[in-house]
């Protein structure tokens, strides 16, 4: 099916303007393995800039607010972030659903106004561990995610991160049966809503992706690539990764 490999870096509330050493450091990476699209999720405060020295990057941004503008004092619309160089934008991040209350149907109306205002988007879905534990994860997260689906979902402006949330940040993964098994519900999930269109559109792997299992888990057939936090903070770190995924794209060929 030829999906190219996308290997993003999420920042969080991370880095500041001496860091943009860093995005060029990425940017440089991500030109010698041009095979995989690397694109860095930066802090709104850094967007502009880090959009100036990003390489080969893309620079995406970390949430953005439904409507185009309004008494919404702290927000942003995507259309500014999209003015300020962000070309894509995570949404239904589980650090937004959990601590921000962010619902499914936020969520949706969220992708489909970056989506109009010309950024691409990750659409992030995942499970606690008690869902996990009574067995019931791939069910969960497959019903999530076609509950915060945009209408018009298509793989040329949108892709999907499956993030165990467990396991973000924590060192622990699920295992590769796993992250097998739920990548392929969430692609037969896809299918039951967009048809074909289910089968160009890429499924990234959000939890404690690193330089260590980074080879293993990028093998799985359905994992499409990463959503990667606290290695993407660092070209040594973030490098290993985007090796691991120009690999498989290389054995792909």
């Amino acid at each position: 099916m030829g999906r190219r490999k996308l290997v993003v870096g999420n920042w969080k509330m991370n880095g500041m303007r001496e860091h943009l050493g860093e995005v060029e450091a990425i940017g440089r990476v991500a030109a010698a393995h041009p095979s995989v699209e690397v694109g860095l999720c930066l802090p709104a405060t850094l967007i502009m800039a880090g959009s100036e020295r990003r390489g080969a990057a893309f620079i995406g941004a970390q949430n953005c607010h439904m409507d185009i503008s309004g008494a919404y004092t702290g927000s942003l619309s995507a259309e500014m972030l999209a003015e300020a160089g962000a070309t894509w934008v995570i949404t239904g991040h589980s650090e937004r659903r959990e601590a921000r209350g962010e619902t499914n149907a936020d969520i949706a109306a969220k992708s489909a106004a970056a989506h109009q205002a010309g950024l691409n988007v990750i659409l992030c879905v995942g499970e606690t561990l008690a869902v996990r534990d009574a067995g019931r994860a791939e069910q969960v997260v497959a019903d999530q995610l076609l509950a915060s689906l945009p209408e018009g979902a298509a793989a040329d402006w949108l892709a999907v991160a499956y993030e165990p949330i467990w396991a973000i940040g924590t060192g622990r993964i699920p295992t590769m049966e796993a992250v097998a098994a739920m990548h392929a519900a969430l692609r037969a999930a896809l299918a039951s809503r967009i048809g074909a269109e289910a089968d160009r559109m890429r499924i990234l792997y959000g939890g404690s992706m690193n330089g260590d299992n980074a080879a293993d888990l990028l093998a799985i057939a359905d994992v499409d690539g990463g959503l990667v936090g606290g290695a993407s903070l660092s070209a040594k770190k973030f490098a290993p990764i985007i090796e691991a995924a120009d690999q498989q794209m290389a054995a792909a060929a």
